[in-house]
């Protein structure tokens, strides 16, 4: 019998989005993790509970041609065996889907404008960076699959697949936030609700938190931590000021279309021509249940100060409305059920996104931020790697050095 001394190991993790939520999964399922030895906790600002931003509003796009392909190559697989090991198909809307490039016209409806929220100029999600679409050698042979029959084929000009049927896959955003954190409190991590306001250290080795309690903004705690994760999205800088960390909103609607009508598995990355050769290019997502999921791009404009106060700009959501319904009568037919937005971390000196201990700030600081429009997907293998590393046990993932932390900082 081993009496080797276990040290304990109190972790707490800002923010509860996909992140924070998987790395508490990964955690709690580590072969070293004990009740006895580790407590964990998720400290969360929303007054409305884990996944109000990117991490519940966005397109839960799963891909093997992801990027970066450190994170890519762990996380995809590590998706099909969560969606297999917790029933993900019921849970969280698991399955394999066809993915495009579509090209086209767009018919004329009401004024489109550009999708572009108030108050922000145009940035691009940058979701296809890297991906080169083929057009068909043969302009005749618009590469229409047969099952893909809610775009108008006589506006389609080419459509290109972005991988084979085994290459991109999706999961309902909020719904795998939600059920890796249940996933993780079945085994004892807690969820505290309030706001960080800084992370405690002495001798530059991590302490604690510091935060503000959300039910009684007066009241200021800190909990006590040997381990602390900073993985709060665009928000992270509010802790670490010199994190490159930039904000991108982006806006969304989900339409269901009308009863009887069924919308086939394809995510579709469009390229419209409307009339007077405007030109939007909107993220288009069928999911189960017959939602579609459709986003525009991303404005630049002011982070609030916490998740509940992000603002929706109404017209950038009829425009994408407007942009999706002008190839497809069946979502034009449809109704809109969600008109959201929400900021996606972006680092702004390039690459990332950043993971790792910070250990030029505390020994004890792990980073796991900057993930852009790839939270969801990247969020498995950075929840391992963080796991892996706080753990103790030496990370098995491919070579990192382009994400760690003093990279950046």
């Amino acid at each position: 019998m081993s009496t080797d001394k276990v040290d304990q190991r109190n972790i707490v993790i800002i923010g509860g989005g996909i992140i924070g939520c998987s790395i508490a999964y990964y955690l709690s399922r580590h072969p070293s993790y004990s009740t006895s030895t580790t407590n964990i906790i998720v400290l969360e600002a929303s007054a409305n509970g884990v996944a109000q931003g990117a991490s519940g509003k966005a397109g839960g796009l799963i891909a093997k041609w992801a990027y970066p392909r450190e994170i890519v190559d762990i996380s995809f697989p590590e998706h099909v065996k969560l969606a297999e090991e917790h029933n993900g198909a019921e849970r969280w809307g698991w399955r394999f889907v066809g993915c495009g490039s579509w090209d086209g016209k767009g018919e004329a409806l009401a004024e489109s404008g550009s999708g572009v929220g108030k108050g922000g100029k145009r940035k691009s999600l940058e979701k296809t960076l890297g991906f080169e679409a083929t057009t068909p050698a043969s302009r005749t042979d618009k590469g229409l699959p047969d099952d893909l029959t809610w775009v108008k084929e006589e506006l389609t000009t080419s459509y290109s697949p972005m991988s084979g049927p085994d290459g991109t896959a999706q999961v309902h955003p909020y719904l795998f936030t939600t059920s890796m954190l249940d996933l993780a409190k079945e085994k004892g991590v807690q969820l505290v609700r309030g706001t960080a306001i800084s992370v405690e250290q002495v001798n530059r080795h991590v302490t604690g938190v510091t935060y503000r309690d959300r039910s009684d903004s007066s009241r200021i705690e800190t909990l006590l931590a040997t381990h602390v994760v900073l993985s709060a999205g665009a928000w992270s800088p509010s802790i670490i000021p010199s994190l490159p960390i930039t904000a991108t909103r982006a806006h969304s609607v989900t339409i269901h279309p009308k009863a009887g009508v069924t919308i086939s598995p394809y995510v579709l990355f469009t390229d419209i021509t409307l009339p007077h050769s405007l030109s939007v290019s909107p993220e288009i997502y069928a999911r189960p249940n017959n939602e579609v999921y459709a986003c525009g791009p991303g404005d630049d404009s002011i982070l609030p100060d916490n998740v509940d106060d992000v603002e929706v700009d109404l017209a950038a959501c009829q425009s994408i409305t407007n942009h999706v319904a002008s190839i497809s009568q069946e979502l034009r037919e449809g109704v809109v059920d969600k008109r959201q937005a929400c900021f996606l971390p972006v680092v702004r000196t390039g690459g990332g996104p950043i993971i790792g201990e910070a250990e030029n700030i505390a020994k004890g600081l792990y980073i796991a931020t900057g993930h852009t429009c790839w939270g969801i997907c990247n969020a498995p293998g950075t929840g391992k790697l963080i796991a892996e590393l706080i753990m103790g046990r030496k990370a098995r993932l491919r070579n990192l050095t382009k994400l760690v932390p003093s990279r950046f900082l």
